[in-house]
C-alpha cells in the first residue's frame, strides 16, 4: 500500500511539474517588456510590420493544476530559479529524431517523373525553376540566373553606388612610350608634315634634306633619298593607300613619287611655285598644298599630271586630308580657314568649297576625318586659338568645341575606340586622348621636351608615333585592342573580304 501511494505521488509530481516547461517563455516575455522591447499586442494580435513569432505562442495558454478548482490558474513563480525543469525523455521519441536526421543526409531518391512534375509546377507558379534559381549553395559553382529572369530589387540596389564598390571599366593606357627613336636634324617648323606610316608597316621620316624608312617589323632603317642641293629640304611625305609608293614634297616646289621596293624615283612633278608643305592621296589622285595657298590635283597615271587647282586660301596650306570615302578634301591654312572641297567639279568647271569654316583664330594644321562617320571632321587651331572643333560638313554646323590650352599640331582618330588623339605644342608639349562625342579627357601622354610637330598611326591602329622638335620619335601603344575583340574584328574583316570576292566573281 505504501509503495502504491509513493508511485501515485511521484506520478502526480511529474504531472505537477509539467506546466513548468512554459517558464522560459514567460521569463523571455517579462524580460523583453522590462528592457523596453514591445510586448504582445492587445487581443492576441500581431504588431504592425513585424512577423509573428509562433515559437512562443504556447506561453499564453493557461494550465490547470490537477485536483484543484477550475477557477484557479497555474501562475509562473516570480523568482527566477525557484523551480527546476525535469524533462520527460520518454516522450521525445529520440529514435524517430535520429531517423529523420539520418534521412536528411541521404541523397533524395525521386523518380524522374516526380522531378519533372515539380519543375513544371515551379515554372507555372513562379515563372522559373526554383532549383536553378538558387543563389546560396553548400557545394558546387554558383549558377547564372535563368533567361528572362528580372530581379525586382535591381532598382533599389542600383540607385546609389558607394565609392568603394564603384570600378572604372576603362582600359589600361601606358603612360610611357613603347619605343623612342632618334630624329636628328628634324625641322622645327609648324607648317610641315614630316612623318607618315604606311599600310606595309614602314614609317617614313623626313630629316632635313633626307628621307628615311624604318621597318617596324624588322627594325631595319633605309635611307630612301637625299636632296641634291644642300639648301633644299623635304617639307612633306605621304604614303599611297596600298603602301608601295611614297609622295615627297620639297622646298623647291617639287612633288616626287618614289617606289620603295626598288628605292627608285618614278616621277618628278612640278606645278607649284613655292614649297609643298602638305600632301594627301585619293586613289590615283595626289593633292598637294603649297605656301602660296593653292592646292593642286595630280593624276599620277598620265603625263599631264596637273588636272585641277583649288584656290581657297590666301596663305600657306598646312593641313590637307581626303575623307576615307573620297568624297571630300579638307584643307586648313595659315589664314585661319578650313575649306571642304568636293571630289568633282561644279557646273562652271571650277572647284569651289562646299563649306568654309572661319571660327578658328589661329593657323589650322590639324585636320582629321572620323572613320565611322564620314561627314564628321575634326580640326585644331594654332597658338592664338588652341581649340579643337568638331564639324558636320553636310550641315555646316559645329558639333562641339573644346579649349585644349595648347597649340594643336595634329589630330588622329582611333579606329578601335570612339576616341581621338591630339598632339600639342606651346606650352604643354603633350599628347591628349579625348572621348568622343563627350569631348572629355581620357588621359595625357607626356615625355616630349619640345612641341609635337606631327602624329601618325600604325596600320593596326594600336600605336601612335609622335615627332617632336626635341629630335625624337616616340611610339605610344595607346589604342591597343583587347585580344578577344581583336580576333572578332579580324573575323569580321575576313568575312567582308570573302563576300567582296564572291560578288566580284
Amino acid at each position: 500500500m505504501a509503495q502504491f501511494l509513493l508511485e501515485t505521488d511521484l506520478h502526480g509530481l511529474l504531472k505537477l511539474d509539467t506546466p513548468i516547461r512554459n517558464a522560459p517563455a514567460a521569463r523571455w516575455q517579462r524580460t523583453t517588456r522590462e528592457s523596453g522591447a514591445p510586448g504582445p499586442s492587445p487581443a492576441g494580435g500581431v504588431s504592425p510590420m513585424k512577423p509573428a513569432n509562433r515559437s512562443h505562442s504556447f506561453s499564453k495558454t493557461p494550465c490547470r493544476t490537477p485536483g484543484k478548482s477550475g477557477s484557479k490558474i497555474q501562475s509562473t513563480p516570480t523568482k527566477a530559479g525557484g523551480d527546476r525543469y525535469i524533462p520527460n525523455r520518454s516522450t521525445m521519441q529520440l529514435e524517430m529524431a535520429n531517423f529523420l536526421l539520418t534521412k536528411e543526409n541521404e541523397p533524395a531518391e525521386e523518380s524522374p517523373t516526380k522531378k519533372e512534375q515539380q519543375k513544371a509546377w515551379a515554372v507555372n507558379l513562379n515563372g522559373f525553376d526554383i532549383e536553378e534559381a538558387k543563389i546560396l549553395r553548400l557545394s558546387g559553382k554558383p549558377q547564372n540566373a535563368p533567361e528572362g529572369y528580372q530581379n525586382n530589387l535591381k532598382v533599389l540596389y542600383s540607385q546609389k553606388v558607394t565609392p568603394g564598390s564603384s570600378r572604372k571599366n576603362g582600359r589600361y593606357i601606358p603612360s610611357m612610350p613603347d619605343r623612342i627613336l632618334d630624329a636628328p636634324e628634324i625641322r622645327n617648323d609648324y607648317y610641315l608634315n614630316l612623318i607618315d606610316w604606311s599600310t606595309q608597316n614602314f614609317l617614313a621620316v623626313a630629316l632635313d634634306n633626307s628621307v628615311y624608312l624604318w621597318n617596324h617589323a624588322s627594325g631595319e632603317i633605309i635611307q630612301l633619298l637625299q636632296m641634291e642641293h644642300p639648301d633644299d629640304y623635304v617639307s612633306s611625305v605621304s604614303w599611297i593607300k596600298e603602301g608601295n609608293y611614297l609622295a615627297v614634297g620639297t622646298s623647291n616646289a617639287e612633288v616626287q613619287l618614289w617606289d620603295i621596293h626598288h628605292q627608285k624615283r618614278l616621277r618628278n612633278m612640278t606645278s607649284h611655285s613655292s614649297r609643298v608643305g602638305s600632301l594627301s592621296w585619293n586613289s590615283y589622285i595626289l593633292s598637294s598644298g603649297a605656301r602660296t595657298g593653292h592646292i593642286h590635283h595630280h593624276d599620277v597615271r598620265v603625263a599631264e599630271h596637273h588636272v585641277a587647282t583649288l584656290a581657297g586660301h590666301t596663305q600657306e596650306v598646312c593641313g590637307l586630308k581626303w575623307s576615307q570615302d573620297g568624297r571630300y578634301l579638307a584643307s586648313g591654312g595659315n589664314d585661319n580657314l578650313v575649306n571642304v572641297w568636293p571630289c568633282t567639279q561644279g557646273n562652271s568647271g571650277d572647284f569651289a568649297p562646299v563649306q568654309t569654316f572661319s571660327q578658328h583664330q589661329g593657323a589650322v594644321k590639324a585636320v582629321a576625318w572620323c572613320p565611322w562617320q564620314s561627314n564628321v571632321l575634326a580640326t585644331g587651331g594654332g597658338t592664338s586659338d588652341r581649340h579643337i572643333r568638331i564639324w558636320n560638313v553636310c550641315s555646316g554646323t559645329c558639333l562641339s568645341a573644346v579649349d585644349a590650352h595648347s597649340q594643336v599640331c595634329s589630330i588622329l582618330w582611333s579606329a578601335n575606340y570612339k576616341e581621338f588623339i591630339s598632339g600639342h605644342g606651346f606650352a604643354q608639349n603633350q599628347l591628349v586622348i579625348w572621348k568622343y562625342p563627350t569631348m572629355s579627357k581620357v588621359t595625357e601622354l607626356r615625355g616630349h621636351t619640345a612641341r609635337v610637330l606631327n602624329l601618325t598611326m600604325s596600320p593596326d591602329g594600336a600605336t601612335v608615333a609622335s615627332a617632336a622638335a626635341d629630335e625624337t620619335l616616340r611610339l605610344w601603344r595607346c589604342f591597343e585592342m583587347d585580344p578577344i575583340k581583336k580576333k572578332e574584328k579580324e573575323k569580321a574583316n575576313n568575312a567582308k573580304s570573302s563576300i567582296i570576292h564572291q560578288s566580284i566573281r
